[in-house]
């Protein structure tokens, strides 16, 4: 058996909301958020600036409509306003279809990203 690390759930151009290095914990995310790509409290998540260099990892935890705040040590990294990927990974041994979503400045879904283009 070979296990694979895929693409399992992916949030689009987040706006960060808040960050703040004083709280316990890490990235609060929409609760709808998270339902809609699949993600789990306590879940291992890559943040990745889209405007800078920044590249994280960190848990997830659901928080309000709207909210994608950093916390801790990852609030260092990100500031209010900044747009961020956010993924999460599975390892299997079977072919998977990610949940993606591309998000707007209100963090609200635009559209539902398909994965795969197969052009014929």
């Amino acid at each position: 058996m070979r296990l694979l690390q895929l693409l399992k759930s992916k949030l689009h151009h987040a706006r960060v909301t808040y960050a703040n290095p004083d709280y316990v914990g890490s990235i609060e995310i929409d609760r709808r958020l998270m339902e809609r790509v699949g993600l789990l409290d306590g879940e291992l998540v890559h943040v990745w600036a889209v405007d800078g260099t920044s590249r994280i990892e960190t848990y997830v935890f659901a928080g309000p409509p709207g909210v994608i705040g950093l916390n801790g040590g990852a609030a260092h990294f990100f500031k209010t306003g900044d747009r961020v990927i956010i993924a999460a990974f599975a390892l299997t041994d079977e072919p998977i279809e990610p949940k993606m979503v591309l998000l707007d400045e209100c963090n609200e879904v635009v559209r539902d990203m398909t994965p795969y283009c197969v052009v014929g």
